[in-house]
This record gives C-alpha cells, sequence and structure tokens, in this order.
C-alpha cells in the first residue's frame, strides 16, 4: 500500500530482457535508507519487488504482465521514475490509499499552464475508457504512482492540477504531449461499483 506521495525520482540504469523476466536496475539515494531485499517499491505506480541491493543501485524483476499493461516498457537508460516506498503504520497518509497495481495506460494529449499551476489532460486507452466512470471532480487519481486531484472529466479524458512542487520532485517535468502513462484509479470506487452489481 502507497499513498501517492512520492519520495524521489530515480534514475534508470538498464532494463533488460532475461530468461525468465525482465530486470530493471534503479538507482536511488532517499529510499536506500531503510529498504531491504524483498521490499515493496512504488516504480512509475507500479508495486514491485526488491529483488537486489548493490550500492545504491535497486534491481526489481518484471513478469510479462507488467509489460503489457504499463508504461515501464517504454523506459530506457537515464529515464527518470518515480519512487516511493511502501506505507508503514506510522506514516502520515499525505495523498490517497494507492495500491500500486497499474487498471490500465493513459495518454497525455494536453499540457498547459493555468496560473501558477499547471492542467495536464490524459485520455486512456480506448479500451479503458469505462473506466471514467470512477472519476469526480475534486476526486483523487495516480499517474505514475503519484497522487492527483482531477480539475475535470469529460467522456474521453480527464484533467489534473500540478502545483510547482509536484513538477519538481517528480518525473512530469519531464514528459511531453503523446506520452504514455501508468492509470490506478480510486480503489475505493471500484469496491463500490464491484458492491453495487453484487447485490
Amino acid at each position: 500500500m502507497f499513498t501517492g506521495i512520492v519520495e524521489e525520482t530515480g534514475i534508470v540504469r538498464s532494463f533488460e530482457e532475461q530468461d525468465q523476466a525482465w530486470r530493471l536496475v534503479i538507482e536511488a539515494q532517499l529510499i536506500l535508507d531503510d529498504i531491504k531485499l524483498g521490499d515493496s517499491v512504488s516504480i512509475n505506480g507500479c508495486c514491485l519487488t526488491v529483488v537486489a541491493i548493490e550500492g545504491t543501485a535497486l534491481s526489481f524483476d518484471l513478469l510479462e504482465e507488467s509489460i503489457r499493461k504499463t508504461s515501464i516498457k517504454s523506459v530506457s537508460k537515464n529515464s527518470l521514475v518515480n519512487l516511493e516506498r511502501a506505507l508503514l503504520p506510522t506514516s502520515r497518509m499525505g495523498g490517497h490509499f494507492v495500491s500500486g497495481h497499474v487498471d490500465g495506460l493513459g495518454t497525455i494529449c494536453a499540457i498547459e499552464a493555468k496560473g501558477k499551476d499547471t492542467i495536464i489532460e490524459i485520455s486512456p486507452a480506448e479500451s479503458d475508457l469505462a473506466s471514467l466512470k470512477y472519476i469526480v471532480p475534486k476526486g483523487c487519481i495516480t499517474l505514475d504512482g503519484i497522487s492527483l486531484t482531477i480539475y475535470s472529466v469529460n467522456e474521453s479524458s480527464f484533467r489534473v492540477w500540478l502545483i510547482p512542487h509536484t513538477l519538481e520532485v517528480t518525473n512530469l517535468n519531464s514528459k511531453t504531449v503523446g506520452d504514455p502513462i501508468n492509470i490506478e484509479y480510486d480503489m475505493i470506487a471500484k469496491y463500490l461499483e464491484k458492491l453495487q452489481t453484487t447485490k
């Protein structure tokens, strides 16, 4: 479980297909403080397990499902990725409940300034458009592991607010129109729908 409050951006050192999985190696700093083998780390919103620690480099193995359903497949050497360690019982809950299980991919279709803030418009994949029902203005959503507030939603896309701090400490400052982005919808909305449809 995560909060969507990104702790730092890490740097991709390598991402290679191996015999049984894909191996992703990230260079980190802040999250190394108490990290150990087997810990869960959110990388661009994907919950992955630490399988090796070598100095400042953390290694993660990804299976076919993660490659197929997330934007991790598009990272390359020196890419910036958002990092967050799993939530502790004593942690402050600064964002919202984030599982780290990506629901689908979206595409950045617009980036615009609005006063001192920035608004990004995201269009989910056509096969995921029905998931827009989980989004409400002022509600929460997770993009690349970042807990963000919904600005508006229509039948084919939604927009989120970005404060300057978010752009400063996450990889969103390196994103451009057309880039893929991982989406995790609010799990409370998904559970409520499930309860309503299984009466």
